[in-house]
């Protein structure tokens, strides 16, 4: 089964943002990560997301936990800087491997913070 067709992440995506548009109408600053490209082995698909905001709450999944640390960092940095960025997890970058992505696959995932 192709994991884009599976309902399942396009209703988790659904309540994400969702979830972004209520935290953005309370006030709160607000980054999304997107998987945009997997390679090989990966937790999750192309078009998971994770949402955070700038009180700490999270809603959804980049990785199933092994790399979502890294992610949650870069996401507050850009609710601060507004900068968005894209971030490269493999087996030839050290962190992944350091953030537990020991299992030959690659992702990359594109972290923005939303506007109102």
């Amino acid at each position: 089964m192709n994991p884009m067709n599976d309902a399942r992440t396009w209703a988790g995506n659904d309540e994400v943002l969702a979830q972004a548009e209520a935290w953005m109408q309370e006030g709160r600053q607000v980054a999304l990560a997107t998987v945009v490209s997997t390679w090989g082995s990966s937790p999750r698909p192309v078009g998971s997301q994770l949402l955070v905001d700038d009180q700490g709450n999270m809603v959804g999944s980049v990785s199933g936990g092994c790399i979502e640390g890294a992610v949650v960092s870069e996401a507050r940095a850009a609710m601060k800087d507004g900068k968005p960025r894209l971030l490269d997890f493999g087996v030839t970058n050290e962190m992944a491997w350091e953030v537990g992505l020991a299992c030959g696959g690659k992702v990359e995932v594109y972290v923005e913070r939303l506007e109102a």
